[in-house]
C-alpha cells in the first residue's frame, strides 16, 4: 500500500471509541524493543554487584530462562486473544475475575512505577552533565512527562513513529560502543567472574556465596529482560494484532545483542569492572567511546541515554494506561478511565492518570521508587504462566494463530522454569525489596474489594457467569481466594525471616545502614533487625486476615446447591 493510500484509509473505531491503527511489523518491533530495553542502561549496576564474568553469563542465560519464555507465551496468548488489556484478559479467562484483577492491578502498578523510574533516570543523566539543581531537575522531568503525555493522547500511531526513531538512535549508539570496545580489546571481559574477584569453580566458594553473587544482579537482569507482554495491552488498537508475535520473535535476539555486545566490549577494553554504575562518578558505556574516540562521542552517547529513557517512557505510557482502561471496561475500576478522546480515539483520562502519578513520584529517590516493582512484576508474570498452561488445554487449536512447538509438556517446562526463578527472586533480591513487595501485594486484594463492591465488576456485563454474592457484594468464592492470597504471602513472610538472616546476616547491617543512611527511611530500612521485625508483623497481619476471610467465607459464601436471590444476578 502506498503512503498516500494508507493515509486515506478510514481508521476503524472499536468499543468505547478506541481507534485501530495499521502498524507494520518493524514499527511494533521497535515498540517492543523500547518496552523491554531501549538500550543496556541499568546493566552497569550488575557488574560490580555480581562480577564481570557472572554478569555476562546471566545476560546470556536469562533470555532463555526468563525473557524468551515470556515472549513466546505472550505471543501465543496474544495470537489467540488479541484484545485490549492483554495479560489481564488472559488471566481473567483462565482463572476468573479475582485473579485477573490481581494480575492486571499488579502489572499496571508496576508499569506506573517503571514509568517514573525512566523520568528519574533521564533527569539524573542531564543533571550529571550540566549540574542542574533540584528545581531545574524537576522542570526537566515535568517537561518530559508533559511532552510524551501529549504524544500519547494523539494516538498509538504517533507513539509508534516516535519510538521507531528513538529506538534506531539507541541501537546505533550501542553499536558505536561495541565497535569502539572491540577495536580496542585488551583484556578478558569474564575476569573476575564474581564480585569478590573469584573465578568460576574456585575452592572455598560455597552455596550461599553463589546465591549471593547471582542474587545481587538477578533482579536487574530479570527487569532488563521483562516487558514482552506490555505490547499486548494495546492489541485492540491494532488492525492486525498478529504482528505482535512476529515482532516479538525478532526483538528477542535484537535485545540480546544490544545488551551483551557493548557490555562485553566495554569490559574487554576499559575494564574497571568494580567502578561501573549509573552515577556521574561511575564508569559506563559512554566512557568507552570517550576514552577511544573523544569527548564528542561521549556527549552524543549521553544525549542518546536521555532519549532512550524518553523512548521507554513514551511507549510505557501507552501500555500502562491501557491496563486501567481494561479494568474500567469490566467495571473493576472508576468508569472515568474508559473515557476516550473522540478525535484521536485514545483513553485520555487513563493516560493523564499516568502523568499525574509520575509527577508525584518523580521527586523521590530511584531506590525508593523501585523497591516494590520487581515483586509486583514477577507476581503478575507467574499468573500469566499459569494461565498459559490452563488455556492451552481449554482453547481449541484453531484459536491460536501462533503456537509454541513441542506440545504441552514443552509448554509446561517453558512455564515452570521461570516460575521457579520468579519465586526464588522474591527471597534473593534483598530484605528491603521483600518488604516493599509484601506491601505492594497487599494493595491488590484491598483495591479489588473496594472497586468490586463499588462498581459491580463483571456481574454487570455477564451476571450468569459472574454472579454476585448478595451477602458480600463480591463474586462467588472471592473470600476464599482472598484468604489464600494472604495465607500464601504470610507463609512466605515467615519463611523469609530465617532465610534472610542466614543469607544477608553477615553483611546486611552495614549494607543497609550505608544504603539508607542519608534518607528519611534510614531509621527503618537502614536497620536490618527492624526490617525483619517488620516482615514478622506483616506476615502475622496477613495470617490474621487470611483466617478472618476463611471464617467469613464459611459463613457467608453460598453452599453447594443454594439458590441466590435475584439481586445477586448482576445488580
Amino acid at each position: 500500500m502506498a503512503t498516500g493510500e494508507r493515509r486515506s484509509v478510514k481508521v476503524d473505531v472499536g468499543e468505547h471509541g478506541l481507534k485501530q491503527h495499521d502498524l507494520g511489523v518493524w514499527t511494533v518491533v521497535f515498540m517492543i524493543f523500547s518496552l523491554v530495553a531501549a538500550g543496556a542502561y541499568g546493566i552497569e549496576e550488575m557488574i560490580p554487584e555480581s562480577g564481570a564474568g557472572l554478569t555476562l553469563v546471566m545476560l546470556m542465560v536469562l533470555p532463555f530462562l526468563w525473557g524468551l519464555p515470556f515472549g513466546l507465551v505472550a505471543s501465543e496468548l496474544g495470537s489467540a486473544r488479541p484484545q485490549e488489556g492483554g495479560y489481564y484478559k488472559w488471566v481473567q479467562e483462565a482463572l476468573g475475575e479475582f485473579w485477573g484483577f490481581q494480575a492486571g492491578w499488579w502489572r499496571t502498578i508496576s508499569v506506573y512505577i517503571d514509568n517514573t523510574l525512566y523520568v528519574i533516570l533521564a533527569g539524573g543523566y542531564l543533571a550529571s552533565q550540566w549540574d542542574l539543581n533540584g528545581y531545574e531537575q524537576f522542570a526537566v522531568k515535568a517537561a518530559m512527562i508533559i511532552i510524551f503525555t501529549y504524544i500519547n493522547i494523539r494516538g498509538v500511531r504517533d507513539v509508534g513513529i516516535i519510538t521507531t526513531v528513538l529506538s534506531i538512535l539507541v541501537i546505533v549508539a550501542f553499536a558505536i560502543v561495541a565497535i569502539a570496545g572491540f577495536m580496542n580489546w585488551s583484556g578478558n571481559p569474564f575476569v573476575p567472574f564474581t564480585s569478590d574477584g573469584e573465578i568460576m569453580g574456585a575452592a572455598g566458594i560455597g552455596f550461599a556465596d553463589w546465591i549471593m553473587y547471582i542474587g545481587a544482579g538477578l533482579a536487574i537482569g530479570m527487569w532488563m529482560y521483562s516487558g514482552y507482554e506490555s505490547m499486548s495491552t494495546v492489541a485492540g488498537e491494532l488492525k492486525n494484532p498478529q504482528v505482535i508475535p512476529k515482532a516479538t520473535l525478532i526483538t528477542v535476539p535484537l535485545i540480546m545483542a544490544v545488551y551483551i555486545l557493548p557490555t562485553m566490549a566495554g569490559l574487554a577494553s576499559i575494564g574497571s569492572w568494580d567502578e561501573w554504575g549509573t552515577t556521574a562518578e561511575s564508569v559506563g558505556y559512554a566512557d568507552v567511546v570517550t576514552t577511544f574516540w573523544g569527548a564528542g562521542f561521549g556527549i552524543f552517547f549521553i544525549i542518546i541515554a536521555v532519549l532512550a529513557q524518553c523512548s521507554i517512557y513514551n511507549t510505557y505510557i501507552a501500555s500502562g494506561s491501557r491496563g486501567f482502561f481494561a479494568l474500567a471496561e469490566d467495571h473493576l475500576a472508576p468508569p472515568v478511565l474508559v473515557k476516550v478522546d473522540k478525535k484521536h480515539g485514545v483513553p485520555y483520562v487513563a493516560v493523564l492518570s499516568v502523568a499525574i502519578v509520575n509527577l508525584i513520584l518523580c521527586n523521590f529517590a530511584f531506590t525508593t521508587v523501585v523497591i516494590v516493582d520487581v515483586f509486583l512484576l514477577v507476581s503478575s508474570y507467574i499468573m500469566v504462566y499459569i494461565s498459559a498452561m490452563i488455556l492451552r488445554k481449554r482453547l481449541p487449536d484453531e484459536a491460536y494463530k501462533f503456537k509454541i512447538r513441542g506440545g504441552y509438556p514443552f509448554l509446561v517446562l517453558l512455564c515452570v522454569i521461570p516460575i521457579i526463578i520468579g519465586v526464588a527472586s522474591f527471597f534473593v533480591n534483598g530484605t528491603d525489596y521483600f518488604i516493599g513487595g509484601l506491601i505492594g501485594i497487599l494493595t491488590g486484594p484491598v483495591v479489588y474489594v473496594i472497586w468490586k463492591r463499588r462498581y459491580g465488576g463483571l456481574a454487570k456485563k455477564d451476571p450468569v457467569n459472574y454472579p454476585l454474592n448478595p451477602r458480600t457484594r463480591l463474586g462467588i468464592g472471592d473470600l476464599k481466594k482472598i484468604a489464600w492470597v494472604f495465607f500464601g504471602f504470610a507463609v512466605a513472610g515467615f519463611l523469609a525471616i530465617p532465610w534472610l538472616r542466614w543469607f544477608e546476616g553477615e553483611w546486611a547491617e552495614e549494607y543497609y545502614a550505608e544504603t539508607y543512611g542519608d534518607s528519611y527511611l534510614s531509621g527503618w530500612l537502614g536497620n536490618f533487625d527492624t526490617m525483619l521485625t517488620t516482615i514478622l508483623v506483616i506476615a502475622a497481619v496477613f495470617l490474621v486476615i487470611a483466617v478472618a476471610c476463611a471464617i467469613a467465607a464459611f459463613k457467608l459464601e453460598p453452599r453447594k446447591g443454594e439458590m441466590l436471590p435475584p439481586a445477586a444476578e448482576g445488580e
